[in-house]
């Protein structure tokens, strides 16, 4: 038998509940009736696209990957900031290394933080251009695609496409996975469209809007698998379809910096713009992480965790809990450069705003302030499934739960091949004895 190739295709805040639609999409009906599943996949918290597709590839919890938000920590700044995107931020290796260093071939289209990734062989990272003039070109080659892979295939697709505009920038993504499985026929290949995704922040977490963008996605899924059989390669290909955070309905947004400033913490200079500050909230949606200039001032950090103190007990703030540093690490494995998480009552998310008013109507401008929203506690709210199926693959097994970790060990067993620093474990009850 040939050596198994894996094609794992992680659709943006999919949900077990979604699943009776696509399981009556016909074309995908093999997929149900010989496939293993896990129903609820406990991911990572906080649950937000960029820490928890590492978690994915890497099988480690954020203390571990580095990886703790989408987007980087930039005090005075309320608008679009830089996003992880880019690989040199993760502190540990992932299946790309091990495919890799075992001599495999490798792929990756969307998958975040893969930027300038040195084990993947043909890249096309989730990464958008930074001005109105940038040019596209440049915006892929920057990030890791080569000139041959940009000549051969993407160039074809991204003329007047709008990165991150959606449906049309999955449509991007499939024509350049399905173009990569045709040239390269990679033994690993990893995508991330996320459709689903902006129908939940755009709708809520349930919604006429949500069952046709999830329909598109098993369209999606059945246009790879023909793909695969296309180039030759589906007899010795296993498809792992998965995602990386459900979602949560929300109603408003607050501004943790407005009582951070009120206490004196950030002061603001005649404009009214930050002139200074000795703690920042920094918003990952439905939770926040709360950083100091100087984590070793004590004082400074007694008087933030006052603030959240009576934030909590007063119960009208929006927050069901805090962390520390500490119970992070040790509940959630979750560590980083903060010194607390705020976690949500679970219908308010919270902005980055230092500036009066202190709460805000949703906004479907930025995906932490629309209709849903996500960054949650993952105990909360629907959980992403993981559906596995073809050669290897125990027909029929199903588990009720397993945690994100533990897929990057499966596709690694799938392939032959060990994550031995990985938190996770392979989910050998979903596979066949070899």
């Amino acid at each position: 038998m040939k050596k198994k190739k894996l094609i794992v295709m992680s659709n943006d805040a999919l949900v077990y509940e979604d699943l009776k639609t696509l399981e009556n999409m016909p074309e995908l009906a093999p997929v149900f009736k010989e496939g293993a599943m896990v129903r609820h996949v406990r991911t990572i918290y906080p649950s937000v696209t960029y820490p928890c597709h590492v978690s994915i590839a890497s099988g480690c919890y954020p203390d571990k990957t580095g990886i703790v938000s989408n987007s980087v920590v930039k005090p005075g700044c309320c608008g679009p900031k830089p996003w992880e995107w880019f690989h040199d931020s993760v502190k540990c290796r992932d299946i790309f290394d091990a495919a890799k260093a075992a001599g495999l071939t490798t792929g990756a289209v969307f998958w975040p933080v893969t930027g300038n990734h040195p084990s993947i062989d043909w890249l096309v990272d989730e990464y958008w251009p930074q001005s109105e003039n940038d040019d596209m070109r440049d915006v892929f080659l920057r990030s890791g695609t080569s000139e041959e892979l940009w000549d051969r295939v993407v160039r074809h697709y991204v003329r007047g496409c709008h990165i991150r505009k959606h449906p049309e920038t999955n449509y991007l993504i499939m024509d350049c996975a399905c173009d990569i499985i045709k040239y390269y026929q990679p033994d690993l290949l990893m995508l991330h469209p996320a459709n689903i995704d902006a129908a939940r922040h755009h709708s809520g977490v349930f919604s006429d809007l949500v069952t046709d963008a999830v329909r598109s996605a098993g369209e999606w899924m059945v246009r790879v698998i023909t793909a695969t059989k296309n180039a030759g390669t589906f007899e010795n290909t296993v498809f792992a379809f998965v995602s990386d955070h459900g979602q949560l309905n929300i109603t408003r947004r607050i501004n943790l910096n407005v009582l951070l400033r009120e206490a004196g913490l950030i002061d603001v200079d005649e404009n009214g713009e930050v002139a200074d500050w000795r703690a920042w909230s920094h918003s990952v949606g439905l939770s926040a992480q709360i950083y100091l200039k100087n984590p070793e001032d004590a004082d400074t950090l007694q008087k933030v965790e006052n603030v959240l103190k009576q934030a909590v007990s007063r119960g009208v703030y929006g927050m069901e809990r805090y962390y520390t540093k500490q119970q992070a690490e040790e509940e959630e494995h979750l560590a980083g450069d903060f010194s607390f998480v705020v976690e949500t009552d679970g219908y308010t998310s919270f902005a980055d705003d230092w500036k009066e008013p202190l709460v805000h109507p949703m906004d479907l401008g930025d995906y932490r302030y629309g209709k849903a929203t996500h960054g949650h506690n993952p105990s909360k709210g629907p959980q992403p499934p993981l559906i596995l199926w073809g050669p290897g693959i125990k027909k029929g097994a199903v588990l009720d739960r397993c945690n994100i970790v533990d897929e990057a060990p499966t596709f690694a067993d799938i392939l032959g091949l060990s994550l031995p620093d990985a938190d996770g474990r392979s989910l050998r009850e979903l596979l066949e004895e070899a």
